[in-house]
């Protein structure tokens, strides 16, 4: 049976997340956005790509909810992008409202499918998901962690000037700047980075990836990054659609985990066709959890600033 992919929002995130989703031929894809004739067209354009990139994925432009009925995924990238000088959790307020609507439409439509959500501040905007779906938190994904490893992965690579693929790193915490790089955990071909770069420049290339998104938005200037994060939220959906039950960070809803309670932090997770199927507990040093404490803490910060909003 084909599965099919609802994208809501059709900026840059959403329509590359389309993009690789269709050239990757992992199901038919829906791409949703409010303003007229922008899904439809970017559906159309990447449609006659098809023939090109050799795939027959089907893609689906719409404005309104009922072309998303039945999705087994929705990824949600909806929201107004980081400008020079925000700070996620200046997007609080107006992203807030926009995630409450959206998933009000998906879970109406399709109420047995999987959120992931991208949309920032990222950990904050899966408890409004959560909230307004009503659906298990196992079916509610934040895509950060994936991301987050991918930066810190980069710049090691480029640091030991070796093939990304030999590279697996893990980033833990909220996605922001606090977010925990874990250099113990992060290896080449299995060795631990911290055997062949010193403790004082993995410290840095840590920092460079807790500000990767400022960064680019600080390049840019009109906008936010948009390739890797809609890579990131495509291997997630890969793994849910294939049920290839990866180990992947992502923000997931922890209820003791690593003494964090009621919150969307991230974690590694197993990812399969029922979603979270199975968060990996580890045996962090102090440091390292009152590291991940500290970021939860300003997860928490964020979700009760919400609760104090009309």
């Amino acid at each position: 049976m084909i599965k099919k992919v609802t994208v809501v929002g059709a900026g840059n995130v959403g329509a590359t997340a389309a993009q690789r989703l269709a050239e990757k031929e992992l199901c038919d894809v829906v791409l949703i956005d409010i303003i007229e004739g922008v899904p439809q067209g970017k559906s159309l354009d990447l449609a006659e790509a098809a023939p090109i990139e050799k795939h027959d994925a089907h893609l689906t432009g719409a404005n309104s909810y009922e072309a998303s009925a039945d999705s087994d995924i929705v990824i949600i990238t909806a929201g107004i992008p980081r400008k020079p000088g925000m700070s996620r959790d200046d997007l609080l307020a107006t992203n807030r409202n926009i995630i409450k609507s959206v998933t009000k439409e998906v879970a109406k439509y399709s109420p047995r499918a999987i959120l992931i959500i991208v949309s920032n501040p990222l950990d904050a905007m899966c408890h409004v998901a959560l909230e307004e779906s009503g659906f298990p938190k196992e079916r509610v994904i934040g895509m950060a962690g994936v991301l987050d490893s991918a930066r810190f992965r980069t710049f090691i690579a480029a640091e030991l000037d070796v093939s990304v693929e030999n590279i697996s790193a893990l980033v833990l915490g909220g996605h922001g700047d606090t977010m925990v790089p874990l250099p113990r955990f992060s290896t080449v071909a299995g060795i631990p980075i911290t055997e062949l770069i010193s403790a004082e420049r993995i410290e840095a290339l840590a920092n460079r990836t807790r500000n990767g998104g400022a960064e680019i938005v600080g390049l840019l200037k009109t906008g936010s990054a948009y390739y890797a994060p809609a890579s990131a939220a495509v291997e997630m959906a890969e793994s849910i659609l294939k049920d290839k039950k990866k180990i992947l960070p992502c923000a997931a809803y922890l209820t003791g985990e690593y003494g964090i309670d009621g919150l969307f932090v991230g974690v590694p997770v197993k990812l399969g066709k029922n979603g979270v199927e199975q968060i990996i507990s580890l045996p962090l040093t102090a440091d390292e959890k009152q590291a991940l404490l500290k970021s939860a803490a300003a997860v928490q910060e964020l979700v009760e600033a919400m609760k104090k909003m009309p």
